[in-house]
């Protein structure tokens, strides 16, 4: 390949007076006061946020994640005028089914390393021959190591069809797609979408709601008549088995967290906090959801770690976000979302059907659990729908290999 196609080896090589500047920076973090209340009702906590940053300035090695990336062949192509980083490993075993997954936020490629085993070499983890995937890991454009957009327009509808001409630059003429969090949202559009090639898709999150809700939510509309009621109703049946009513409060709280709030309005705003303050960056992204938030704190009071999130991983994300400087234009899709949302509420239309096959997994720490009702009305071609008994919003990173035995069950179908 040659010219705006080609397809170049890369590898991660950050620069050490770069490293030095972050763990001066970290040391020289000023504190405020601690919080008021013995539990994290007024966000992230001193005590936790202190010994993450202690461990961070003293103990931290990055170039340990740097070998870890620079094991898997990573590469590098222009789509569309920006530079796409992903990472694709090809399975050893034959007529392996090549597979798409996207990160969400605030995560990164790095959420996804401890599937590539699992997914590529099955036979090494429990697995069948027949269960084998080509992995292809993509950063979102504006995250990692992809490009940061010069102009408007990035959002998830756009990097969908930018996924479709990456599989097709490497040649897969039949292929699946996964996503979570942001993940899910371009996993969606590029089903909706349907390129060529795409045969099904699997998702850990739901995305996709009836127009008012989100008019009510993203398009600031009325809340629709009995809207409370039918979240209520559908949760309840859901979850009566169990009889969880945090569940509740955990769906009505999922739009009414500080980064869902601040990010769709003003990225541009929150990101010079975020890139000029270490400490400010990695508290804004612990704070991203309860379950997480209280793994994580375990991590760093208590030396409990939750399956991947571990000190070193924890922190080769935040590090990620930071040494490439894309805590800003990260946060800039939340605005494409925002705004394409917006615009398809104004028109009055509905989007595209969804008609290929999508499999659903729930996993019991996630922002909500989406019960397999709503699931089936968004997606009338649920071929897969399962609920799992561990793993939370980073599902991947946390419980790789439960995520890996998903994958191959929702696409066993397919294959």
């Amino acid at each position: 390949m040659s010219g705006e196609t080609e397809i170049r080896p890369f590898r991660v090589d950050m620069p050490g007076e770069a490293i030095t500047d972050l763990r001066r920076r970290v040391a020289a973090t000023c504190w405020p006061s601690r919080e008021l209340v013995p539990d994290a009702a007024q966000g992230v906590q001193l005590a936790m946020l202190q010994e993450l940053a202690r461990y961070w300035a003293a103990d931290y090695d990055w170039r340990k994640c740097e070998a870890e990336l620079n094991a898997l062949p990573q590469f590098t192509t222009e789509i569309d005028g920006l530079g796409i980083h992903f990472i694709h490993v090809e399975s050893r075993h034959e007529n392996a089914l090549p597979l798409i997954i996207t990160h969400g936020w605030p995560g990164s490629v790095i959420e996804m390393l401890g599937i590539v085993g699992p997914l590529t070499d099955p036979t090494a983890h429990g697995g069948q021959a027949e269960d084998a995937f080509d992995l292809v890991l993509p950063s979102i454009p504006g995250y990692g190591f992809s490009g940061q957009p010069a102009e408007a327009g990035w959002d998830p509808g756009r990097i969908a069809q930018a996924w479709a001409e990456l599989m097709h630059r490497l040649g897969y003429t039949r292929y699946v797609a996964q996503g979570g969090d942001q993940g899910a949202s371009i996993t969606d559009a590029m089903a909706r979408q349907a390129p060529d090639g795409l045969a099904g898709i699997h998702l850990n999150f739901l995305t996709s709601f009836p127009l008012d809700v989100l008019a009510a939510v993203f398009g600031g509309g009325p809340v629709p008549e009995g809207l409370v009621k039918r979240v209520a109703g559908a949760l309840l049946a859901a979850h009566a088995e169990r009889k969880d009513p945090a569940t509740l409060e955990a769906a009505a709280a999922v739009f009414k967290r500080g980064y869902i709030i601040e990010m769709p309005e003003h990225p541009q705003t929150i990101g010079y906090a975020l890139t000029d303050a270490p400490a400010g960056l990695a508290a804004w992204m612990l704070d991203h959801d309860a379950d997480s938030y209280q793994k994580i704190s375990r991590v760093f009071l208590d030396g409990q770690p939750s399956g991947g999130l571990t000190r070193d991983h924890i922190l080769d994300n935040i590090t990620l976000y930071w040494l490439t400087g894309t805590a800003t234009s990260s946060a800039r899709l939340y605005w494409e979302q925002g705004r394409t949302i917006a615009a398809l509420i104004a028109s009055g239309k509905k989007p595209p059907k969804l008609s290929l096959p999508v499999g659903f997994t729930v996993f019991p720490g996630e922002i909500f659990q989406a019960p397999r009702a709503w699931a089936e009305k968004v997606y009338p071609n649920l071929i897969y729908f399962n609920e799992v008994d561990k793993g939370g919003h980073f599902a991947a990173w946390e419980e790789p290999q439960l995520f890996s035995e998903e994958m191959r069950a929702a696409f066993q179908t397919l294959r």
